[in-house]
């Protein structure tokens, strides 16, 4: 039997919810409502949903992987796709869930060697800048 309209609302709710905790748990609260708050319009908002619902309410939540190993895993793609402003957002994120220092820099090493020197460059300066603000920040010891 199909689900209704109703049901698959719910399912969304469930999934939006759930990925809105991670979210705040991984980026931070201040970062992702200001995410929300740019995506708020009635033209942006569907994008702001299928982020939270889809990858952080989904993927995120599945058991499997931990959360360290998740934000490592997308510490090393966005470096090699070259998307600096949500790199610096995970390897926050990495931190957030238990990555050392050490571990976001093989990570990053690693992908440099796969997918570039260039983009290893710029990931390095992009976590080394994270990696400060942090540690002035008093977040990261």
């Amino acid at each position: 039997m199909p689900a209704s309209e109703k049901e698959v609302a719910a399912a969304h709710q469930i999934l939006f919810e759930k990925g809105l905790q991670i979210r705040y748990e991984v980026a931070g609260k201040a970062y992702v409502d200001k995410s929300l708050e740019n995506g708020a319009s009635a033209f942006a908002r569907p994008m702001q949903e299928l982020v939270t619902e889809a990858c952080w309410g989904f993927v995120w939540s599945r058991p499997g992987l931990e959360r360290k190993h998740r934000s490592l895993l997308n510490v090393a793609m966005l470096c090699a796709m070259h998307r600096s402003q949500e790199l610096a957002v995970h390897v926050r994120g990495a931190i957030n869930n238990g990555a050392s220092e050490v571990e976001i820099r093989e990570t990053l090493l690693q992908a440099s060697i796969y997918a570039g020197m260039p983009v290893g460059l710029e990931g390095f300066r992009i976590a080394s800048k994270v990696l400060e603000e942090m540690k002035s920040e008093g977040t990261l010891k």
